[in-house]
């Protein structure tokens, strides 16, 4: 697998994130999906990856800086057919390593309280994120979990 800096100019990344979004809007009341499209995640704050494996797109990732020491994860996605295959795995071990390379000490994150992404939950704690209250400009919502790990950079 290779994980590079994407330019969001693809037509597979276009349709890879149509589906991320679409998905979330299927497992999350819309005033609770924070899911960035294509055109959110074009800002300069925003570091995007993509995940290749043979040629085929298998997952992204992306940090937001909030501000000079603190990033928010977002956009993790993993293909369906090779989710529990070690991809996130694979990016988010990369995300961390990059994240600390730019000086960033904490990461944190929102996602989902439902079923549906216990298996993401799992991932983060996995790797060291705890449970934390919301963060930049989220507020308390009963589909969102918010979590957080201070980087050794």
């Amino acid at each position: 697998m290779e994980i590079v800096v994407d330019d969001l100019t693809g037509d597979e990344i276009a349709k890879f994130l149509d589906e991320h979004v679409r998905e979330m809007l299927s497992t999350t009341p819309p005033e609770s999906k924070h899911a960035l499209d294509l055109d959110g995640l074009r800002r300069p704050e925003i570091t995007f990856w993509s995940v290749w494996d043979d040629g085929t797109l298998v997952g992204c990732g992306a940090i937001k800086r909030l501000d000079p020491g603190h990033a928010e994860l977002k956009s993790m996605r993993t293909a369906t057919a090779r989710k529990r295959g070690g991809v996130a795995s694979f990016l988010l071990a990369h995300i961390i390593a990059e994240a600390e390379r730019m000086g960033i000490r904490r990461l944190s994150l929102e996602t989902g309280s439902a079923e549906f992404y216990l298996p993401a939950r799992r991932l983060y704690e996995k790797f060291g994120f705890t449970f934390c209250e919301p963060f930049a400009d989220y507020r308390p919502d009963p589909n969102s979990v918010f979590m957080t790990r201070v980087l050794t950079s």
